[in-house]
């Protein structure tokens, strides 16, 4: 069995030690972090990787190559970018000029070495028979294990995957549902707060080998929830946020900008962090994401029958009325981070930071459906952590319906009451309150199909799973019927995944690597703190020392590691005069890295 290597985080403040088992493929250089694919259209595609330089003072320059081969010799297109620590070594391309409806694979290169392939798919254009999405939300990675995610990659049976937010969380280690009985901790240790805080947690997250692999073979649309800044957000703050952690203005825009940075987003603009947007397949669907979280959202739990009270945000209320009345499409799924529909018990929204806590904003979006005679409104959801099917009812017509994702690790309730919801609710058409998984949204002209896929597991690795229930509406009806099986794929989904490794692994077998390798060192320049990332085979001492550039040492710190991941606290570097240093990693048996910091 191969010897995995693991990834060490050295937090610089004092004595601690934790473990975790992210750990980067053993076939990979230098692009620790995978490749991803995203917002596809019908003649682009993002595409993302993150490069891990030999030096964290210069910026490299990294190319990517797309071809309709895993060979990568049928070749479309190709480029080049410069990428330095403003953006975390991260590279994002957005390729133009493909084909609609057509699987692409793409790979990146930098310092000599090749990234893993990754496949992605344009968009469909004209007359689209069926449609295919895997549904996820809320990873908590000290939850436990991504069974979910290698689940989805197994399949190989949809489009797209649509991430509905809580990608990350925020918390400190043990803040929130930590699973002792696994090996996995959040880095850094604390809560998250600033810029570097932020690209650490993505660093850690991108780490994880099922994360990477559902990356590597789909592209993803995401929307951002509340962790992915704060639990709890909305516009001018959050209730995971106080006055010790500085101005919510800052960390918003810190927390937006790590997003940008590590997931394969379209931007909109330069410094333009808006995440509502609408994506186009052909004449089935128009899929339209929005922002109930940090665009426009007052805050939970005051004023709530205030008719004026907001979630989306006047503009982008405006923005999403438009392209409801404008859309040609069969099918208007709208993909939204919290509850739509109404739940109560005794009467009493049980919710206040979903639409619950918004009921007029929501009546005007049902208002407007009604009035403008908007067919086969559709709303799929996340945040809650359980499974939900919802009628859509107002006015005495049927407007929508709407079909809630489980989490992927983050805990639901801890025994499924949830049928008694319904007693009061009759509109739910399903509800279970503990499981883990995701569902299939399956479209064609006929009707929308979620399928609901459930988790053996997730405190071990472990890729069983069953169905468990399928609901759908017939298109022009919006009324929701149980059905006895899961929607079947098209054979068009028969496409052969990305490769595990790099090209050039696939012909030469790499020898097992002792010497330990960097990751990424945060922040830099770095003014007090300094947080090494790095991997290491060996349960071992380390070695950090600090040479100036003459090669005079400075001083050496000796740290203790195992082969999983793991956080210790050691250097503080704010006694360090200004200037450009050498920092240097070693093992016990003398093989060592190097790189360059910069101390402000």
């Amino acid at each position: 069995m191969k010897k995995a290597l693991s990834c060490i985080s050295l937090l610089i403040a004092f004595t601690g030690f934790s473990q975790t088992s992210i750990s980067p493929l053993d076939c990979v250089d230098h692009f620790y972090h995978g490749v991803a694919s995203g917002d596809p259209l019908d003649d682009a595609v993002i595409i993302w990787t993150r490069i891990t330089p030999d030096d964290f003072t210069s910026p490299v320059l990294v190319s990517y190559k797309m071809a309709l081969d895993t060979g990568m010799t049928n070749l479309v297109s190709e480029g080049s970018m410069l990428t330095d620590n403003t953006r975390d070594y991260t590279v994002k391309f957005d390729v133009t000029g493909l084909s609609p409806d057509t699987y692409y694979y793409f790979e990146f290169s930098g310092l000599g070495s090749n990234s893993v392939r990754g496949r992605t798919k344009t968009a469909p254009i004209g007359n689209v028979d069926s449609l295919r999405f895997a549904v996820v939300s809320c990873a908590n990675l000290e939850a436990g294990y991504f069974n979910v995610y290698d689940v989805v990659s197994q399949r190989n049976d949809v489009d797209a995957v649509l991430m509905l937010g809580d990608y990350i969380y925020e918390y400190e280690e043990g803040g929130y549902s930590q699973d002792l009985s696994i090996d996995r901790v959040f880095d850094p240790t604390h809560e998250t707060v600033s810029l570097d805080d932020y690209r650490l947690r993505y660093s850690v997250y991108h780490m994880d080998q099922a994360l990477q692999k559902l990356h590597q073979n789909y592209p993803w649309i995401c929307v951002w929830d509340d962790h992915e800044s704060a639990n709890d957000a909305y516009t001018d703050g959050a209730e995971n946020h106080d006055g010790s952690e500085g101005l919510w203005s800052d960390r918003k825009l810190d927390a937006q900008r790590a997003y940008f940075e590590w997931l394969p987003i379209r931007q909109k603009a330069q410094n333009n962090f808006e995440i509502y947007r609408k994506f186009e397949y052909g004449n089935l669907l128009d899929l339209i994401m929005v922002d109930t979280r940090l665009h426009g959202r007052n805050e939970q739990g005051v004023n709530e029958n205030d008719p004026g009270r907001t979630l989306l945000g006047t503009d982008q209320y405006q923005w999403l009325t438009n392209e409801l009345s404008s859309s040609s499409a069969q099918w208007k799924v709208l993909g939204n981070q919290v509850v739509f529909a109404p739940i109560t018990v005794f009467s009493i929204p049980i919710n206040g930071d979903a639409w619950d806590g918004y009921p007029a904003e929501r009546d005007n979006v049902l208002q407007y459906v009604y009035d403008n005679n908007i067919e086969n409104f559709t709303v799929i959801t996340g945040d809650v952590h359980t499974s939900w099917a919802f009628n859509l009812e107002e006015f005495g017509a049927n407007l929508g319906i709407e079909f809630v994702t489980p989490s992927v690790t983050s805990p639901g309730a801890p025994i499924n009451g949830g049928g008694i919801l319904t007693i009061e609710n009759p509109h739910i058409k399903f509800v279970e309150l503990t499981k883990h998984g995701f569902f299939i949204l399956d479209l064609n002209q006929q009707r929308a199909q979620a399928d609901w896929f459930f988790v053996d597991q997730i405190d071990q690795v472990n890729d069983s799973y069953a169905w468990v229930k399928s609901l759908y509406s017939n298109s022009g009806e919006m009324q929701l019927y149980e059905t006895t099986s899961a929607s079947i794929p098209a054979l068009k989904y028969d496409v052969p995944l990305a490769p595990a490794c790099p090209r050039v692994q696939d012909v030469t077998l790499v020898p097992e690597i002792e010497t330990p390798t960097l990751i990424g060192i945060y922040p830099n320049p770095v003014s007090a703190h300094l947080t090494v990332h790095f991997s290491t085979v060996q349960s071992a001492q380390h070695f950090i020392t600090i040479y100036e550039l003459s090669g005079k040492e400075i001083r050496t710190f000796e740290v203790s590691s195992n082969a999983t991941n793991s956080t210790l606290s050691v250097l503080n570097l704010s006694s360090l005069p200004s200037g450009v240093y050498l920092l240097e990693l070693e093992n016990s048996d003398g093989q060592s890295t190097m790189t360059r910091f910069v101390k402000q």
